[in-house]
């Protein structure tokens, strides 16, 4: 799943998406709608709602229109729009995302969740954990743990043929 490599952490994204499909039908009970938040959390809702053949697609929540760094940011083009298909009112959601950091995008997601309605339940699925949270948010699975220097920058990438990887790079 991980090795280090010349000092370098190198993670195997499809063994770690593997994972999180194993664990997926228990984390996400029955009836749960499975929702990522753009863009590697939606990859990862895409893709596990083809494989686990469950009906309709999954959703997309974007956490642009909530950061707090917002007004430096703006809308990004890789933030995509928020696209739920389903009542958010009283739904149980697995919430899926590619690498949880600080914390401050899936409160974002989560505000921008709660302007749709308001969930019975929300569970949190990662690819990877990296630690370094400034807000008291928690995966309630995580297919990997890691720790990872402040100015290192890890993020899922998706190939033509919907293969994971992992880009990581130097922060300025």
């Amino acid at each position: 799943m991980s090795s280090e490599t010349g000092g370098l952490l190198a993670l195997d994204a499809e063994a770690l998406y593997a994972e999180l499909r194993r664990a997926a039908p228990m984390l996400r009970g029955a009836g749960a709608k499975l929702v990522g938040i753009a863009s590697g959390g939606a990859w990862l809702a895409d893709r596990l709602q083809q494989e686990l053949g469950l009906p309709g697609e999954a959703g997309i929540i974007s956490s642009s229109l909530h950061r707090d760094d917002f007004a430096q940011r703006g809308l990004s083009g890789s933030s995509g729009r928020t696209r739920l298909s389903f009542d958010v009112n009283g739904a149980d959601i697995l919430l899926l995302d590619d690498v949880l950091y600080t914390g401050r995008t899936i409160r974002a997601a989560l505000n921008e969740l709660f302007d749709y309605g308001r969930p019975a339940a929300v569970r949190l699925a990662v690819l990877v954990d990296r630690g370094g949270r400034e807000l008291p948010v928690q995966a309630d699975f995580a297919a990997a743990r890691v720790a990872l220097p402040a100015a290192q920058h890890l993020a899922l990438a998706r190939d033509a043929a919907g293969r994971f990887s992992f880009r990581m790079e130097k922060t300025a």
